[in-house]
């Protein structure tokens, strides 16, 4: 199950959205964000789905591969699923069995927020981490946080910080499945036994784990000195970052399927779509 998870990982290519800025795909993220919370219904909610997944072939990136980045994630889904269709009681009661309610709202809702979670994680993903390095993303966080160094906060220190973190999520990932693949080879059993035995079992990894994590931090760190580095003080850049016609023409894009949602959410639509 580790293997399959992808955040962190960048894929190289020459698609449309690896040329867009990545101050601008930091911007659409944003955006992207804000027009999921504005998604009211179920209609609006599908078709932000459906917009991240039709994202996918725009950017390379293989749809396999996107599946399976949230296939670790799918008991989150679930659970987030069914507590929000015992929780709500809106509608008309379908199912009426003991403690049991089940309501046509709390059906819908239910949806909604699993395909909710879904586009969240498909967007956000194959704009930050997907289609855009660690190099660029740090130059484009750091220009974007730029006004704040003027009140004495350490931007560039606290966008190497985030790339830094964001980058050893794979390296991380890995570790841990060697750790795991040697601790089953030794007769450690993760997968069978009540809750608190199968918790106590994943001590042998995590004390390694934090070993290995902090011997790479202290490598970096050397390396980094090793190399003179002192912040961004003085730093220059090989590639400077400017945006093009292509990054307005995708916030135009995207302002006009904002807009679009946000119609949606006042648009006279049946009543058991709604949220």
């Amino acid at each position: 199950m580790l293997k399959d998870i992808t955040l962190g990982q960048y894929f190289p290519g020459n698609s449309l959205l690896h040329k867009l800025d990545p101050r601008m795909k930091l911007i659409l993220t944003l955006l992207y964000i804000v027009t999921i919370f504005f998604a009211n219904n179920l209609i609006t909610v599908a078709i932000l789905t459906l917009a991240a997944f039709l994202l996918v072939p725009l950017g390379q990136i293989p749809m396999k591969t996107v599946l399976k980045s949230l296939k670790p994630l799918r008991w989150i889904i679930l659970f987030t699923t069914v507590l929000n269709l015992f929780w709500v009681k809106d509608g008309k009661q379908l199912v009426d069995f003991y403690f049991i309610d089940i309501y046509s709202g709390g059906i819908v809702y239910a949806a909604s927020m699993a395909l909710r979670v879904t586009a969240l994680l498909a967007g956000t993903t194959l704009l930050i981490s997907y289609t855009t390095s660690p190099i660029a993303l740090t130059d484009g966080l750091e220009q974007m946080l730029s006004p704040l160094k003027k009140i004495k906060v350490p931007v560039h220190e606290f966008a190497m910080m985030m790339t830094i973190a964001l980058r050893f999520i794979p390296t991380l990932i890995e570790e841990t499945d060697k750790i795991m693949s040697a601790q089953k080879a030794r007769g450690a059993d993760f997968e069978t036994g009540s809750l608190l035995s199968r918790a106590k079992a994943l001590i042998p990894i995590f004390i390694p784990l934090f070993v290995s994590a902090i011997r790479r931090a202290d490598d970096l760190a050397t390396a980094m000195e090793c190399r003179c580095y002192h912040g961004g003080t003085g730093r220059t850049r090989m590639n400077r970052l400017h945006y093009s016609l292509r990054d307005l023409f995708a916030l135009l894009c995207f302002l006009l399927f904002m807009a679009g949602i946000i119609a949606l959410r006042w648009a006279p639509l049946p009543a058991f779509l709604g949220i």
